[in-house]
């Protein structure tokens, strides 16, 4: 199973996806909605979508983020994180090797639902950064009550030369108009019998060659989801829900950078794959979206 945002005669609508076919919810009006609701009660929801099966359309996949939901990220929380941020930051590379130990992970805020690119959609990097990645994590979906309802894959876009620059930059390296993609879908926590056994793989390809790729797996995640997200929800409020993305084991090495046309391939087992093209700055992407 899994649960889905797709157009239906030029409307978004939440449903679900058994391979087969979509299917409606009609209990609720968005998976932002779904995600105001008690796991017991989202869980009665996808056995019971109440909706009419309808022929699956690929094409017609959304970003599985709407309404008020938030994507958030978490840093450094793989060894190969820390010293890919070590690497690029010549004047400040201690702290990120004290993030990695620290008893408190490092948060932050990535991007709102509208912001968010779907699988199809562009992605960008910043026209006034020499250094850009994709950065493919793991995202826990999270409901109003900090409970972990499903998985979906995050693209976090980062400027590895902004940030490298100084720490104290990282929201201009991390958001931004396209630095966001998440899908294709979510798949139910319930489905998911170890999400510390999954899988990562990631390949760029540029002018129909491979520019890079690479594999790794959640067995190396430096921190437990429920810890994250009992940092995320200890002081703040999330009453449509939150996606949390839980961090990149997956970085080229430098000098290598992003380059409008690449495109960007990443696959989580058990989860899906999202498939996002490279436009550079935010004129680009809008002429894309228009």
């Amino acid at each position: 199973m899994r649960l889905i945002r797709f157009l239906a005669d030029g409307e978004p609508l939440a449903g679900v996806f058994d391979g087969g076919g979509v299917t409606p919810l009609t209990a609720v009006d968005s998976l932002a909605d779904l995600l105001g609701q008690p796991l017991s009660r989202i869980r009665e929801i996808c056995a019971d979508p109440g909706g009419q099966a309808r022929p699956a359309e690929p094409a017609a996949l959304l970003a599985p983020v709407d309404g008020r939901t938030e994507v958030w990220g978490a840093g450094v929380t793989y060894e190969r994180s820390r010293t890919a941020r070590m690497a690029e930051s010549e004047n400040s590379a201690d702290i990120y090797d004290r993030v990695y130990a620290a008893q408190r992970p490092e948060l932050f805020f990535k991007s709102a639902a509208w912001r968010v690119s779907g699988p199809g959609s562009p992605v960008s990097v910043r026209a006034d950064s020499p250094i850009n990645v994709p950065e493919p994590e793991l995202a826990a979906v999270l409901n109003y009550a900090g409970d972990v309802i499903g998985y979906t894959v995050c693209n976090d876009m980062s400027s590895r030369s902004i940030e490298g620059e100084n720490p104290l930059y990282l929201p201009q390296a991390k958001i931004y108009l396209g630095a966001c993609a998440v899908g294709p879908w979510i798949r139910p926590a319930w489905e998911i019998a170890d999400p510390y056994a999954l899988t990562i793989e990631m390949t760029i390809s540029r002018d129909g060659e491979v520019a890079w790729s690479g594999t790794s797996n959640t067995s190396a995640l430096h921190r437990r989801i429920d810890e994250l997200a009992g940092y995320l929800f200890a002081e703040d409020d999330f009453p449509e829900g939150v996606v949390l993305s839980t961090g990149t084991s997956l970085v080229p090495d430098l000098p290598f950078t992003l380059l409008p046309g690449d495109e960007i391939r990443i696959a989580i087992s058990e989860i899906g794959e999202l498939v996002n093209q490279v436009v550079r700055g935010k004129a680009a992407l809008e002429e894309m979206r228009t």
